[in-house]
């Protein structure tokens, strides 16, 4: 099996993408997790380029790194200067790596026109600076950039500047497709060519910019390339880098060559969550092999297919890459599906009451919901709740009678100095009034809140308390509302998601009306009679 070596950029390359800004602790935190993870080399940043880089480096001198060796990125030395008088080399020497990364231009016309010096002496600056930084006893990558783009226009150039960095001692020569745009079969010729010119070790470093720099890097590698340079989920300038989180599975459990133990890919979904979480990016969820969708499955006939042998329909098995199988409900669903989804959830003695009939009315009563807006993929509370409402013994915990929210704008009185009243108002006042029937009692309540929603969950939980003294421990966590019909404008079709916590578990419910006020109620009061009905049946 063929050994890779994974060089991470994330913390150069990555921060690139716009809405990134990692702190220095946010980039020593993905420091240590890129090493438990087993990547052997992890590119920092630039040290000196601001500081960020700066303090970073100084700090991760402290670092105890089991796998990776960290490295300094920088560029090459200025033209008609002399590398050990260059300032920013001085500055890669101090960093304290012992790997440093150099760049440096490998198209004539970039030499040419952005760098504004001949090509002789741009084959002169890359071969001083790596001499200079190998007499320090350094290694040295060099990024050839805009390598693929050279080789096009002027292929003895390109070349020319492998050989230069080659013969001045590189460790290994990284071959940049750094405007996104090659196609594989370009790549392969580039790296052919490459590898039959120089005896040094390749590595390739792609940009995703025509969706391509997966399959670009995979095409390198299967061409010679032993170093794969890429950022986790992707993260990069413009269109993103190559995405470790599926380069490194399909290396490894495709295509045989070795990058990490297979217990340190068994993390990949772990990284990715945590990198996208420092990120503050909410995760991908359609991502290969790390999403949480990856592994999903909505539609009956596949559902049915999966179950019978779940290879029918998954490519890898999801453990592999610490990913689960998913079986969604939805107006696509099946019998297979609510069978699976209920067997997952616990609910095994549920699923054993359900005759055709019942699992008829079922399905029939999910596709009616969905056709109105409601959505069961994402909750999977609302979806439970609708299986121990077909039961002929099941008792509601609470009935709703009505409820009634109240918004007012209240403003100060004007005064001799503020006459202008309205320039000093006091903000909105939401009041919410529940009437509820526990138990044969009616129960009518009343609370104020920050919103008309907090209103109404004060309210509730105000009503239920009485019969319901653990209820104080439900808090709503998260609320997401989603327009279904733009067109509509304010009368449009809403769809509200909740997520509620008790400190020990999590769980997500959903309500859809035209009336913003009515889906939050729906899915609210699903919330609190599913963390009840759950409850009971533990006790």
């Amino acid at each position: 099996m063929s050994q890779i070596e994974l060089y991470d950029t994330t913390l150069r390359d990555g921060t690139q993408q716009e809405g990134i800004s990692f702190s220095v602790e946010d980039k020593l935190k993905i420091t240590l997790k890129l090493d438990e993870l087993g990547i052997l080399f992890i590119e920092g940043g630039w040290p000196g380029s601001n500081p960020k880089d700066t303090e970073f480096f100084s700090r991760a001198r402290g670092l105890k790194l089991t796998n990776a060796t960290l490295c300094a990125f920088g560029a090459t030395r200025k033209p008609r200067t002399k590398a050990e008088k260059d300032d920013g080399l001085h500055t890669l020497i101090d960093a304290g790596c012992k790997v440093v990364t150099l760049v440096g231009k490998s198209w004539d016309l970039q030499v040419s026109r952005v760098l504004e010096t001949s090509l002789e002496e741009n084959l002169a600056m890359i071969a001083d600076s790596i001499s200079f930084l190998k007499s320090q006893g350094m290694t040295v990558f060099f990024d050839a950039e805009h390598f693929f783009d050279g080789y096009k226009t002027n292929p003895e150039y390109a070349l020319e500047v492998l050989k230069s960095a080659s013969e001045a001692g590189v460790d290994c020569l990284i071959l940049c497709d750094t405007n996104g745009g090659s196609l594989p079969h370009e790549i392969t010729a580039g790296v052919t060519a490459a590898r039959r010119i120089v005896p040094t070790p390749l590595g390739i470093h792609t940009h995703n910019d025509a969706e391509l720099a997966v399959a670009n890097t995979l095409a390198a590698v299967d061409s010679g390339c032993i170093q794969v340079q890429g950022t986790i989920n992707g993260y990069g300038e413009r269109c993103g880098n190559a995405n470790l989180s599926s380069l490194i599975p399909t290396l490894q459990l495709k295509m045989g060559m070795m990058c990490l133990k297979p217990e340190q890919v068994k993390r990949l979904t772990e990284v990715s969550r945590y990198v996208s979480e420092l990120a503050n990016l909410s995760p991908n969820t359609h991502q290969p092999y790390v999403g949480a969708n990856a592994f999903a499955h909505k539609a009956g006939l596949h559902v049915s297919g999966f179950t019978k042998w779940e290879e029918s329909y998954q490519h890898i098995e999801p453990e592999l890459v610490g990913n689960r199988s998913e079986v969604l409900i939805s107006e696509l669903s099946g019998k297979s599906n609510i069978l699976y989804k209920a067997r997952e959830r616990g609910l095994g003695e549920l699923v054993n009451t359900l005759d055709e009939q019942k699992t008829h009315h079922l399905l029939g009563q999910i596709k009616l919901m969905e056709s109105q807006g409601f959505q069961y993929d994402s909750a999977d509370a609302s979806f439970e709740l609708l299986l121990y409402r077909l039961q002929s013994d099941y008792s509601l915990p609470f009935e709703l009678i009505d409820f009634m929210v109240v918004v007012e704008k209240r403003r100060r009185p004007p005064t001799v100095s503020t006459p202008n009243s309205y320039l000093h108002e006091e903000g909105l006042l939401s009041e919410a009034t529940v009437k509820v029937k526990i138990g044969g009692r009616i129960i009518h309540t009343a609370a104020e809140g920050m919103g008309p929603v907090n209103a109404l969950d004060r309210a509730l939980g105000k009503a239920l308390v009485e019969f319901y003294p653990q209820i104080t421990q439900v808090k709503l966590v998260d609320y997401k509302v989603r327009i279904l019909e733009e067109s509509a404008g304010t009368e449009s079709q809403v769809r509200v998601l909740i997520e509620f916590s008790d400190g020990v578990g999590t769980w997500r419910t959903v309500g859809s009306s035209t009336n913003i006020i009515e889906a939050s109620w729906l899915a609210l009061a699903d919330s609190l009679e599913y963390w009840l009905i759950r409850q009971g049946r533990q006790e």
